[in-house]
C-alpha cells in the first residue's frame, strides 16, 4: 500500500526517481495517467521513462510516492509494461499543466501552474489546481527564495489555488474529469460570464463548453456574444443543434441571431424548426432590425378586462416560464385589440375578486411597429415604463418593447464615447 500522503505537487514529483524494492532504479517519473472518480479524479498509472523506453505502471503497484523517490513494492514490478498511447489516456502534465481551464466559482478563464496531489481511499487524486505566481515559482524550484525575498521587502505571496470541485477543464479529452459539481454550476453561470470566457478560449476549446451547458443556458450564452462571435460559436455546432438552441430562445432574439448569419443558412435554420416558433421569428425578421416591430418580443402577458385579479394571478403562474418579461398585464380583446394595461403591482395589491376592468390603466402609451430607437427610447423614458406595448399597422397588438432592449443598442455607443 502507499504510504500516506498529507498533499504533494506535481511540479515536486515529476522526474524524481521510481525505485524497487531493492532501491535499484527503474527509471524517472514521467507523467501520471488519470481517470474520474467518485469524489475526485484519480490517479491509475504512473508514466515512467526507462533505458528501454516509456513504461507504464499501475498505481496499485506503487508503495511509496514522495517528493523524493517514489518506489515500487517489488524487485521486478508484474504491471511494468510498456506504454501504448491510446485515444482514451488522460496525462496530468500534458493535458493539464500549463492548460487554461474554467474557474466556475470565478466565472473566468485561468491556467494552471501546478496541480495539488492527495491520498484518497487508497488512491492519489486531483485535489485543487495553482493559478497563482506561487505555483509558477514552486515549478522553477524557485519558491522558497521567492518567500525570502518576499518576507525582505514585507510582502506575501497569495496561495492561488482551487478546489477541483470547481474546475472545468477545455481540453476535450480531460473535460472528463470534471466533477458533477462543476458541471452544474456550468449552467447557473451568468450567460454574459459564459459569453466573456468564450470569447477568450482557443476555438477548439469552445466545443468543449457547450457540451458543459444546457441548450437553454447555450442559446442565452449565443445572444450574449457579439455577432462575429456568435457566428464562429454557430459553425462549431450542426443544423440540428442550432435549430434546438433557437427554439429555446425568445423569438427576438433568436430572430436577431438568424438575421446575422447568410440568408441561405438562415432560412435553412427556419425551415427545420417547429413552425409556430419558426412563423414568430419569420415575422420578426421581416421588420427593420432597429424597429419596434424588429426588436418586440410576439410573446407577453394577455389579459381579459372581465377576468378576476385572482385568475390573472393563476394565469401569470401558468405562463411564467414561457414569457420572458413579466412587468404588465395587457388586456386585449379576442381580435388583438389594447384595451388597456396592469402592472404587477396592482394586481398584487388589489382584492383577488377585483375585476380587471376595475384596475386596469385605459390611457395606454404605445408605438407603432415602425417606430424607430428614438421614438421608442423617448417614450419609454417620457412615461418612465419598463416595456411598451407595439400595436401593427391594423391597432392590433404584436408585442411588447423592453427597455433593456432599446438600451443595448444605444450601449456600446455610450461606451465608445466614454472611452473617448
Amino acid at each position: 500500500m502507499p504510504i500516506e500522503i498529507s498533499e504533494i505537487y506535481l511540479s515536486s514529483v515529476i522526474g524524481r526517481s521510481v525505485i524497487n524494492s531493492n532501491g535499484d532504479q527503474i527509471g524517472t517519473l514521467r507523467d501520471l495517467i488519470m481517470i474520474p472518480g467518485e469524489v475526485f479524479p484519480v490517479v491509475s498509472h504512473i508514466v515512467i521513462k526507462t533505458r528501454t523506453g516509456i513504461k507504464i505502471l499501475p498505481w496499485s503497484e506503487v508503495t511509496l510516492f514522495t517528493h523524493v523517490v517514489i518506489s515500487t513494492g517489488s524487485t521486478r514490478p508484474l504491471g511494468l509494461t510498456a506504454y501504448l498511447p491510446e485515444e482514451g489516456y488522460i496525462l496530468v502534465k500534458r493535458d493539464l499543466l500549463d492548460k487554461q481551464i474554467v474557474d466556475v466559482e470565478g466565472a473566468k478563464v485561468v491556467r494552471v501552474n501546478d496541480i495539488k496531489l492527495g491520498k484518497f481511499n487508497q488512491q492519489l487524486c486531483i485535489f485543487s489546481v495553482d493559478i497563482g505566481f506561487r505555483g509558477l515559482l514552486r515549478r522553477l524550484g524557485y519558491e522558497r527564495f521567492g518567500e525570502r525575498f518576499a518576507r525582505a521587502v514585507r510582502r506575501d505571496i497569495p496561495h492561488a489555488e482551487i478546489s477541483w470541485s470547481y474546475v472545468q477543464p477545455l481540453e476535450a479529452n480531460s473535460s472528463r474529469l470534471a466533477l458533477k459539481i462543476a458541471r452544474d454550476q456550468m449552467n447557473e453561470m451568468h450567460p454574459a460570464d459564459l459569453a466573456d470566457i468564450i470569447e477568450n478560449i482557443p476555438i477548439q476549446s469552445i466545443r468543449t463548453v457547450l457540451d458543459s451547458i444546457d441548450t437553454e443556458t447555450t442559446g442565452e450564452t449565443l445572444y450574449e456574444l457579439e455577432s462575429d462571435m456568435r457566428n464562429l460559436v454557430i459553425n462549431q455546432l450542426d443544423n440540428e443543434q442550432i435549430t434546438d438552441i433557437l427554439e429555446e430562445m425568445e423569438p427576438d432574439e433568436a430572430a436577431d441571431v438568424l438575421s446575422d448569419l447568410p440568408e441561405q443558412k438562415a432560412q435553412e435554420l427556419l425551415d427545420m424548426m417547429d413552425q409556430e416558433d419558426a412563423e414568430d421569428i419569420q415575422e420578426l425578421l421581416e421588420h427593420e432590425e432597429d424597429s419596434a416591430g424588429g426588436l418586440m418580443n410576439p410573446d407577453y402577458l394577455r389579459l381579459t378586462s372581465d377576468i378576476t385579479v385572482g385568475r390573472a394571478l393563476e394565469i401569470i403562474r401558468a405562463c411564467a416560464d414561457e414569457v420572458e418579461t413579466i412587468f404588465y398585464g395587457y388586456v386585449v380583446t379576442a381580435e388583438d385589440c389594447l384595451e388597456g394595461v396592469v402592472s404587477i403591482k396592482g394586481l398584487i395589491m388589489n382584492p383577488l375578486e377585483t375585476i380587471i376592468s376595475d384596475i386596469m390603466e385605459e390611457n395606454i402609451k404605445s408605438v407603432r411597429i415602425d417606430a424607430e430607437l428614438e421614438d421608442m427610447l423617448e417614450t419609454l423614458a417620457k412615461y418612465d415604463l419598463i416595456a411598451i406595448p407595439v400595436l401593427d399597422a391594423e391597432d392590433k397588438m404584436a408585442g411588447i418593447v423592453t427597455v433593456d432592449d432599446v438600451l443595448a443598442h444605444y450601449l456600446p455607443q455610450i461606451i465608445k464615447i466614454k472611452r473617448r
